[in-house]
């Protein structure tokens, strides 16, 4: 992955701006970021990386170790991890994009690896790269950033992208919070890669992930996909945000009272902890672990333990309260839909990454933490990254192209009141929070979901611009508004049950909808389906 270094170059902005020229800008820089900041640089692109946050420290992957979908290249094994999980994703899954992700993914654990990466070693001295610690795992890549010549703008995030005349995306603008001041960047190509959306639910590393690269992408006419499977909660300390789930394995849940909630369970049970916290208080006890168990528990996963330590919590002794936070689509599948094999857009010069893109190529419509979403995660970051490189290249240098910034709410004069983000953002969490509307779905309840958040959007739309210091947050509480319209119309687009979607008024999967359902529109939303990957091998067969 060696390439010479091409640093963006700065040219003439605006009062108030600073501007930048580059082939490829990226957005985000968590994981999926960084890969396609690296594969771009590498390429020979001039690469500008913005970030919400600071590179290498912000986003969920940052935050606590990770899972990786890192198998060897044994045909057997490769073909027991792709059949592992069809049957909870639906059967929407695609085997040639599990395979080429498999492939991409060892290759990069092993370049991670290459670079120094501390992977531990097992008994016999065989490296174990199935998972990474995010810490020194986004140390390393933001290293890695820098030393492909990639410009980095932290505590950057992006307000609006730029479209060129042929409609084509031709960079994007922002602004500089610790400058108080806005960047442009003319780019031949954008990748985003601002993660998903778990609408301000305060799951760990999740409150800079609000569905931002989703609204920006469908400004400039970007369809989005799976976005029915977007309902997934997290079990969580009812006074905490750790939603590291897999030790809840062990744990036997409880109501006040103290008797045992029937069904419950980590996995497969999680339905009967929402059903039961609609009726009161309910407790987890890890009770079920052995002593070595326990010590294995506090060295692989430390910040679990963090917010029960800081309360006087033994887990394996005594009870706590829990919960379930929303996480969206940063452990659901749906996205903004790719088309090809360089993770590009419906629109010319998008690329999308990560959480940001659907994973329904290798997930169907279901997946949880880690594992598949930190291969796809790598790779996509990895293809994104190429791909924009190639069609930057192809394109020409952006100054050549005149253009327009394609934002929407938030950014242009209406003839309302500006927006007051907190109060639209509390708004739109009323409507996606409660496990009666979002978690147990069914037509009537999501009609009137819908209703209410068309209504706000109605609003929003006519509100004014917002103020400087409010422009970040409205635009934050916006994406969750259209997120959220596009979760909810695409969940009652599919009548059935599958992966993570469920409804009430139709409990069991349909053979008949083995299908996609793509979304997309600001003011009118609008659903289609799209046959899956193998269907549609058919029918061109035919």
């Amino acid at each position: 992955m060696a390439g010479r270094i091409n640093r963006a170059e700065q040219v003439s902005a605006g009062a108030g701006a600073i501007e930048f020229e580059a082939d490829v800008l990226v957005l985000g820089g968590g994981p999926a970021g960084a890969w396609a900041a690296v594969s771009a640089a590498a390429r020979g692109a001039r690469v500008v990386l913005a970030d919400k946050g600071f590179c290498g420290t912000s986003g969920a992957t940052a935050a606590a170790g990770t899972g990786v979908w890192y198998v060897d290249p044994d045909p057997a094994l490769r073909d027991a991890a792709m059949a592992s999980r069809e049957k909870n994703g639906g059967y929407l899954q695609d085997r040639r994009w599990m395979a080429r992700t498999l492939d991409r993914t060892y290759a990069l654990s092993n370049q991670l690896a290459a670079w120094g990466y501390p992977y531990p070693t097992d008994a016999d001295g065989r490296p174990q790269r199935n998972s990474l610690q995010g810490p020194e795992y986004m140390r390393l890549m933001r290293r890695r950033v820098k030393q492909a010549g990639v410009t980095i703008l932290d505590h950057s995030p992006a307000l609006e992208l730029l479209i060129d005349d042929d409609g084509a995306v031709a960079g994007a603008t922002g602004v500089r919070r610790q400058k108080d001041d806005r960047w442009v960047v003319r780019a031949g190509a954008v990748v985003i890669a601002t993660g998903g959306c778990a609408f301000l639910s305060k799951t760990l590393g999740s409150n800079v992930l609000t569905g931002d690269g989703y609204l920006l992408g469908a400004e400039a006419g970007a369809e989005l996909t799976s976005m029915e499977f977007s309902n997934p909660y997290a079990i969580s300390p009812a006074f905490g945000s750790v939603t590291k789930t897999l030790f809840y394995g062990w744990a036997t849940f409880s109501y006040e009272d103290g008797s045992v909630v029937p069904g419950a369970a980590s996995k497969g049970g999680r339905a009967a902890i929402a059903r039961a916290l609609l009726q009161g208080p309910v407790y987890a006890q890890l009770d079920k672990a052995d002593a070595a168990t326990q010590a294995a528990m506090r060295v692989s996963q430390p910040n679990f333990f963090l917010p029960l330590d800081r309360t006087g919590i033994d887990p394996f002794t005594q009870r706590f309260a829990v919960t379930l936070r929303l996480e969206g689509t940063v452990r659901g599948t749906g996205g903004l839909r790719i088309v090809d094999d360089s993770c590009a857009t419906t629109v010319p010069g998008l690329y999308a990454a990560g959480d940001a893109a659907t994973r329904e190529l290798i997930c169907g419509g279901f997946t949880g933490g880690g594992s598949h979403n930190a291969a796809w995660a790598m790779s996509s970051g990895f293809w994104a990254g190429e791909g924009a490189a190639d069609f930057a290249r192809q394109r020409g240098p952006a100054r050549d192209r005149p253009a327009t910034q394609a934002g929407t709410v938030g950014l242009r004069r209406g003839s309302r009141a500006a927006l007051a983000p907190a109060e639209l953002a509390r708004a739109v969490q009323r409507e996606v929070f409660p496990y009666e509307l979002n978690y147990f779905r069914d037509a009537g309840r999501l009609d009137g979901a819908l209703a209410r958040l068309d209504t706000l959007w109605r609003d929003a739309s006519e509100a004014d611009a917002a103020v400087p210091a409010d422009a970040l947050r409205t635009r934050e509480a916006a994406a969750m508004l259209a997120t959220a319209r596009w979760m909810y119309r695409s969940a009652l687009a599919r009548t059935e049950t599958r992966g993570m979607h469920r409804r009430d008024d139709y409990p069991q999967l349909d053979p008949r909808q083995r299908h996609y359902v793509t979304t997309g529109g600001l003011d009118d939303v609008w659903t289609a389906s799209r046959p899956h990957a193998e269907a549609a091998f058919a029918e061109a067969a035919e």
